[in-house]
């Protein structure tokens, strides 16, 4: 009977038309991977230009190139759906992996924040429209077109594998992700460029303001302070989009996973079941588990909001309680990573007395969330390691340099241990498939006339519960097998700490990404360094860590589901 399922879906789907057409699909690929990495290296060269004083490049310039590349992967989305709407065999396979539910919902949850950021970005620019480019009030008009659309191109399309043009396909997804990736870049320079400006104010130091916030790029444009934020609504809705923008960021690094994963599966061929899906028959939130994770993790989660407000208040406050927020800061900090990463370890643990067999199918989404853990960690790890040698070298002897010095260490480890439990949980087959569950080379069940019973007696045909259900003997005795691993503690265990991990990471997503900044608050690594070459670490790297945090999350819940 193995055999049969083996062999069966690769009989079962006709032989798709599309394929000898394609003659060199590596050739397709190429092309489009060449047209974004020379878009992006363009778009790359005017943000990153366009946030000097000293250039004369303005911020007009990227907007305007934003928004032509915006207008350009619309027209190229409501084409790829017209077309692939009229010609029904224009996706003969959907991938069951990609675009999960949770996946596609944390998509449109960012695009709806990204639609409110874009209405206050709207009335900021709308304030002083008289000394404004044109430009600038309608990007933000183009950019919710844009969402809307892309929204609604990825939740009907994320699983499709496209065979009808496919190169012109490749080009138009991979040139939409380079358009998300531009909108992703010009949002983290625009925030460096505001938290910089924040530090050299409240410093009183301007020889540190290299980059130039908005407001005073505009006003050098037209000659003096006509365009300046002075109005109180005008000061709602600057602070409102800067308090949004972490949510545009996450929306476009999630558009672009899910159109890389698109990018992959064009002209894929696949059969009617290979490997299981991200979709279970039900899933009940918090059923299964003995609720210390999710009772511990809520706990954190509430703690670090109340130590993230009191950390913005004193040191943005006149008082001088930096030191003191450090403190707190730090301390929580220590705790959380430290908690974690004996979590983690121990998930990784409790994985070696796992009989769950491996999966080994080919899967583009779990190769890429893979890569994107290892990569993305890489920003925590570079930031922690500079941090590491400025507070060794420069010999800390108080209480703040060895906090320090510890929430380095943690996070480093922290990320190592998380990311050994996400991956390996990724790679785990899904819940009843065992180990021995792999037909063998030699199947007994090719026997025209066996006996089950005596099967189980041969080494080559250990017991199993597909075996088991084959047998309508004993009906309760299947039902028993089959769902006796549902009730396991070990399953228990790892949706407890996959909760806990989740609820953790999106706290520590929350404080760097809505402008908590101990890397500057704290002198050690700025002395060491000087002001210049620590913002240029932290303003590349922390974004990838902030990214890291979100993405573990979106992991995590696939691990809680799947487990």
């Amino acid at each position: 009977m193995s055999e049969e399922l083996a062999s069966g879906p690769k009989e079962s789907p006709p032989a798709p038309r599309p394929a000898p057409r394609e003659v060199w699909k590596k050739g397709g690929r190429l092309l489009s991977v060449l047209l974004s990495v020379n878009v992006l290296l363009l778009a790359c060269t005017l943000i990153s230009g366009g946030a000097f004083n000293k250039v004369a490049v303005y911020d007009t310039d990227v907007f305007a190139l934003l928004t032509t590349m915006m207008l350009l992967a619309g027209l190229w989305t409501l084409f790829y759906l017209l077309r692939t709407a009229r010609c029904p065999d224009a996706i003969p396979y959907r991938d069951a992996h990609a675009g999960p539910i949770w996946l596609r919902g944390g998509l449109v949850l960012f695009g709806i924040c990204t639609l409110v950021m874009d209405v206050f970005k709207t009335g900021y620019y709308s304030s002083f429209f008289e000394c404004q480019s044109a430009i600038k009030i309608l990007y933000p008009l183009i950019q919710a077109v844009f969402v809307i659309v892309q929204t609604y191109f990825l939740w009907v399309s994320a699983k499709d594998c496209t065979h009808v043009h496919l190169d012109l396909t490749r080009c138009g997804l991979m040139f939409t992700l380079t358009t998300n990736l531009a909108i992703w870049m010009a949002a983290v320079v625009d925030e460096s460029v505001h938290q910089a400006h924040s530090y050299s104010s409240s410093h009183g130091n301007t020889s540190h303001t290299r980059l130039a916030p908005d407001s005073e790029r505009a006003g050098s444009q037209v000659g003096g302070d006509s365009c300046s934020c002075n109005t109180a609504l005008c000061q709602i809705f600057q602070q409102g989009y800067f308090y949004l923008y972490p949510f545009n960021i996450e929306y476009s690094l999630f558009a672009s996973t899910m159109l890389y994963v698109m990018w992959k599966n064009v002209g894929r061929l696949l059969p009617s079941t290979h490997g299981h899906g991200h979709t279970p028959s039900r899933v009940n939130l918090f059923r299964e588990t003995f609720f210390a994770g999710p009772v511990l993790g809520l706990v954190l989660f509430v703690v670090g909001l109340v130590v993230f407000i009191i950390y913005e208040v004193q040191v943005s406050g006149e008082g001088g309680h930096t030191r003191q927020a450090l403190v707190i800061y730090y301390s929580f900090n220590i705790v959380c990573l430290g908690l974690m990463t004996l979590v983690s370890l121990s998930g990784s643990i409790i994985y070696r007395f796992d009989r769950r067999a491996m999966d080994h199918h080919k899967n583009p989404t779990r190769t890429l969330d893979v890569a994107l853990l290892m990569g993305a960690a890489l920003g925590q790890y570079a930031i922690s390691y500079y941090s590491i040698v400025a507070v060794v070298v420069g010999l800390p002897k108080d209480l703040l340099g060895g906090l320090n010095l510890t929430h380095a260490l943690l996070m480093i480890a922290q990320h190592t241990f998380q990311n050994v439990f996400i991956i390996e949980s990724l790679h785990r087959g899904p819940p009843g498939a065992e180990a021995h569950d792999t037909p063998p080379k030699e199947s007994c069940h090719g026997l025209t006339f066996a006996n089950l019973d005596a099967l189980h007696t041969l080494p080559a045909c250990p017991p199993t519960p597909r075996l088991v259900g084959s047998s309508l003997a004993d009906p309760q005795n299947t039902v028993a097998v089959i769902s006796a691993p549902r009730g396991h503690w070990r399953r228990r265990c790892l949706k407890d700490i996959s909760l806990f991990l989740l609820l953790c990471n999106i706290i520590l997503w929350i404080m760097p990404a809505f402008g908590a900044r101990p890397h500057f608050s704290n002198t050690v690594e700025v002395n060491f360094y000087g002001y210049s070459l620590w913002a240029a670490i932290v303003n590349i790297c922390l974004p990838f860590g902030i990214f890291y945090r979100m993405h573990a999350v979106s992991s995590l819940l696939e691990v809680y589901v799947l487990s």
